[in-house]
């Protein structure tokens, strides 16, 4: 199967799924503003990765705490320093609002033929502390991006050198390992704080 075709048979069972995610939604539109909430919250499937320290990731590295997994790349000249950026000012106004819940903000890296631990350990300490980017085998990263509905393709040029097409959006993973909920770009600051904060508050 070409590219292309491929290409549109993603485009569009990601378009069923936000279908489906908006007629979940539409049953919480007064309440929250940015966010596509799963009825059903998916669990994180076994994979084996490693972090920007080296040290090993599996599902249970994401329970106990919340996360804001963004899947994105060290070379990505825009959309991914934007967004981490962005989610880090989040994490930083959430802290300073005395709330209680833990968050982390998770990078995982759809180049890890480029995004060696050392790189990524440069490339998230710059965005703030506490916060975990993740490498490793791409087929253990296949095993989660699949599961979570992430697309990700290279795309070389005329000239050999490659990009990386992947998914935009941040996905909020609960403290039972859980793919609870959505955020799709643009993400406007306040609402985004807004409904995450009332989301960590409803959780039991």
């Amino acid at each position: 199967m070409n590219t292309k075709k491929k290409f549109i048979i993603i485009s569009f069972v990601t378009l069923l799924i936000i279908a489906a995610f908006m007629l979940n939604q539409s049953e919480h539109e007064s309440e929250f503003k940015s966010v596509l909430i799963l009825e059903e919250p998916i669990q994180l499937p076994d994979f084996s990765l490693i972090d920007h320290e080296k040290k090993p990731v599996s599902k249970d590295t994401f329970k106990g705490q919340w996360d804001l997994i963004f899947f994105g790349f060290t070379n990505c000249p825009d959309i991914c320093p934007t967004t981490i950026h962005t989610l880090n000012l989040i994490k930083q106004k959430i802290k300073k609002s005395d709330f209680e819940k833990t968050l982390r903000i998770a990078l995982v890296s759809v180049d890890p033929e480029r995004d060696t631990p050392l790189v990524l350990s440069q490339y998230i300490n710059y965005f703030g502390d506490q916060n975990i980017a993740i490498t490793g085998d791409i087929e253990e990263m296949t095993k989660l991006t699949k599961a979570l509905g992430i697309f990700f393709e290279k795309v070389f040029d005329d000239y050999d050198n490659y990009t990386v097409n992947h998914s935009a959006a941040v996905l909020l993973i609960n403290p039972a390992a859980e793919f609870s909920a959505l955020f799709s770009a643009p993400h406007i600051l306040e609402d985004f704080i807004d409904d995450l904060k009332k989301i960590m508050d409803d959780y039991l």
